[in-house]
């Protein structure tokens, strides 16, 4: 109704006066026009009259009365702050920086214009002694191992102020931790230990087991007659397509003993004659 108030305002003084107001018709056409005010589908308005609060206003088009009320605009979709690098000391006295993102909405247009001056500038400051808060209880393999634990607690923390701001923090993430040069080597020299004793284990099993199957093929060797000789036989098999390798074959006791036996048969025969 606003624009349409000035027009008849325009119309009667057009009247009564005549065509000497032009002038301030153009002047008061004007200024009914710079009224017309667009909201955005993701913005809401929040509209003053006299400097007093009197609501808010949803997407679309609305007038606000030139020199009588005010509309100021609020993005209610989700933004991100940084968190710049912060020096913190954990719980086992090692000095690092953490930095994070925090992503956050307003929910209630009218609280985040009322109750606090800047809303990201809150929220960011607000979260960066959220984190030196939760970083400092911490120790260094927790803040390592546990990133998404600390954005939890974080968010929690800042939540629960920034409700009073009309602001919901949809989440905050860690994105970088930056350690000590001393600290780095350290972990290096840590975890190459940890892969080597990893390696030796491992090792160490192989050999038990090929152990165990060792013991076992040479029990069925024993228990089978000359299944112990066909071994070796095929061993040395193996070993003659290589004309540079030399073999020393050790007869086995027992072919030995049967010569030893023949021998003595012999000589007793030719004795005997």
């Amino acid at each position: 109704m606003g624009p349409f108030v000035f027009l008849i305002i325009l119309a009667i003084l057009i009247g009564m006066f005549g065509a000497s107001f032009w002038v301030i018709s153009v002047a008061l056409i004007a200024l009914a026009i710079s009224g017309i005010r667009v909201v955005w589908q993701y913005e809401k308005g929040v509209k003053f009259r006299f400097g007093k609060f009197i609501g808010t206003v949803e997407p679309g088009l609305t007038y606000v009365f030139p020199l009588v009320e005010n509309l100021i605009k609020v993005d209610m979709r989700v933004r991100t702050v940084d968190i710049p690098p912060q020096e913190v000391i954990t719980k086992d006295n090692v000095s690092i920086k953490v930095n994070a993102v925090v992503y956050f909405k307003v929910v209630d247009a009218a609280k985040s214009v009322l109750e606090i001056e800047n809303v990201e500038y809150a929220v960011a400051q607000y979260a960066q002694t959220a984190l030196r808060d939760v970083i400092g209880n911490m120790e260094l393999d927790e803040i390592l191992s546990k990133r998404e634990v600390i954005g939890n607690k974080i968010r929690k923390i800042v939540d629960e102020v920034s409700s009073d701001w009309g602001v919901d923090i949809v989440s905050v993430n860690i994105q970088d931790i930056q350690l000590p040069e001393n600290m780095k080597r350290a972990m290096a020299r840590q975890a190459e230990a940890e892969r080597e004793k990893r390696a030796t284990v491992i090792k160490s099993e192989g050999e038990v087991q090929a152990s165990l199957k060792l013991k076992k093929a040479a029990e069925m060797l024993s228990k089978a007659p000359g299944a112990l000789h066909l071994r070796t036989l095929q061993t040395i098999n193996d070993i003659s397509p290589d004309q540079s390798n030399t073999i020393v074959f050790v007869v086995p006791i027992e072919v030995l003993r049967a010569i030893e036996g023949f021998t003595k048969n012999s000589s007793k025969k030719r004795k005997k004659k």
